[in-house]
């Protein structure tokens, strides 16, 4: 088996990447790295404020090559974008890695999204509301997800998550 570059965390926003990542890269004693929050920081702006002066093609360049960087580096935990796996070089890029598909269910990210929408973080895909975009965004992408995906978790409270990628993470262990 391949050195894997990553252990990649992808599924679609508000499935808990951020929180599963940080937790995840503490066990394991990795580094952790958001995709978002390293292409906001290089381009000096929120991702919804990007996305609004360049749009959504220049804001998915610049993804594809933070994510080719982040492979590039070190061994770490890697949180993907929600919509890092719309390009064939990106999931090019998670097959060098152990790819982690945070399964949710539509009607909890949602809940999520409202709670906490974040929009500088997470702009609107559709226009839609949240409901109907999340459902629209993840039938698009489940299969996506679906097929880059080493391992699929179901979603669950965080420590189980965590506990669950360790336990899945165990025949890739001897590279970690």
């Amino acid at each position: 088996m391949e050195v894997p570059r990553a252990i990649y965390l992808i599924g679609p926003r508000a499935c808990g990447k951020t929180s599963v990542g940080r937790a995840l890269a503490d066990r394991l004693g990795l580094d952790f790295v958001d995709t978002d929050h390293e292409l906001a920081r290089d381009v000096g702006m929120e991702i919804a404020d990007y996305v609004a002066a360049r749009g959504w093609d220049a804001f998915r360049d610049r993804e594809a090559g933070v994510l080719a960087r982040l492979a590039a580096g070190p061994l770490r935990v890697v949180g993907c974008g929600g919509g890092i796996v719309l390009r064939a070089e990106n999931r090019s890029v998670l097959s060098g890695g152990v790819v982690v598909y945070l399964r949710t269910e539509p009607e909890t990210l949602a809940a999520r999204l409202m709670r906490d929408p974040n929009e500088a973080q997470r702009p609107s895909l559709t226009g839609k509301g949240i409901v109907d975009e999340v459902r629209e965004v993840l039938a698009e992408r489940a299969p996506l997800y679906e097929a880059c995906a080493d391992i699929v978790l179901a979603e669950a409270p965080l420590a189980e998550v965590v506990g669950a990628a360790l336990d899945a993470l165990k025949p890739f262990s001897m590279h970690f």
